[in-house]
């Protein structure tokens, strides 16, 4: 082993902090902000460094394929976004600069938040590179309510406001719980985004709802967001906005697979508050998360490969 497993975690399952991005196909990126607006709940600008410590517990290679997404795609860690939590304006600008630096050099960002509201910064970045960019988003709130500002609960309808999305080719899934306002839900499909919420999801199955998801976005380059809060609290209850009635780390690793095909150009892991979080379980689930991303890029490497 490269690296003693009872070592502190500075990178994501170890692997190397690079000098330099070539032969890189992905990267791990961390972006230790939050807006420091929760009532209640702040903590997930700790988020990366929990993420990167549970990540140790997790092993390469996929039990059914084989598959080391880590060598596959030479996963390299490259740190944190210089980012100040609470202060919107400049940490939004070192995100963008970040993944548009990764982007620029073909590697796809692999993103450990921090809170939902990286997100906009994230697809101003990748919509540079890919004008006709969509979005799959996993999360138990659209963040796309109808009010102003930058925050966690508005980074969706910015994306639409800006132009960076189609959200007739994008998705939100997994919607469910009480909201701050009334009718967000209708304003995000107003907005256009097609919104499946966790009461349709359970009715219609999982293979059903990403069938059509894949039906709909075909070849169009995707932002994949993927919020820890479309977990139950029961299974990740460190997370900032803790929302009963969610998905079981099953199902939710199951729709995360459901994404097998499409072309995802960022990927995105936010919200886990470590603060909040029970013996690092949550953080755990999230380096599972991310580690399931890195194997869904390297299945469509091979695919373009022919390998």
């Amino acid at each position: 082993m490269a690296h003693p497993p009872f070592v502190s975690a500075s990178t994501f399952m170890g692997v190397a902090r690079p000098q330099e991005l070539s032969g890189a196909k992905a990267a791990i990126l961390g972006l230790p902000f939050d807006c420091g607006t929760h009532s209640y709940r702040i903590g997930s600008r700790l988020g990366p460094a929990a993420i990167r410590e549970q990540s140790l517990l997790l092993r390469p290679f996929d039990i059914a394929t084989g598959l080391n997404a880590l060598e596959a795609l030479g996963v390299v860690d490259v740190g944190d976004a210089p980012v100040r939590p609470g202060e919107i304006e400049p940490s939004f600008a070192a995100i963008e600069t970040a993944i548009g630096t990764l982007v620029a050099a073909g590697v796809v960002p692999v993103s450990l938040g921090g809170d939902g509201a990286i997100a906009l910064p994230e697809m101003r970045a990748l919509h540079k590179r890919h004008p006709d960019l969509v979005t799959v988003h996993i999360d138990a709130h659209t963040d796309a309510y109808p009010i102003p500002g930058y925050n966690t609960a508005t980074a969706f309808a910015r994306a639409i406001e800006e132009g960076l999305v189609d959200g007739r080719g994008s998705f939100q899934i997994g919607m469910r719980g009480t909201v701050l306002v009334p009718g967000v839900i209708e304003h995000g499909r107003k907005l256009g985004y097609n919104i499946v919420t966790m009461d349709e999801l359970y009715a219609r199955g999982i293979g059903d709802v990403f069938a059509a998801v894949r039906r709909t976005v075909g070849d169009r380059p995707v932002y994949l967001s993927y919020d820890m809060d479309f977990f139950d609290p029961s299974v990740a209850p460190g997370v900032c906005t803790p929302t009963w009635g969610g998905a079981s780390a099953r199902e939710g690793l199951a729709a995360l697979e459901a994404c097998g095909g499409l072309d995802v150009v960022g990927f995105n892991i936010n919200t886990i508050s470590p603060p909040h979080d029970v013996g690092g379980m949550s953080a755990l689930l999230a380096a599972q998360v991310a580690l399931g991303s890195l194997n869904l890029i390297a299945r469509n490497h091979q695919r373009r490969s022919g390998t």
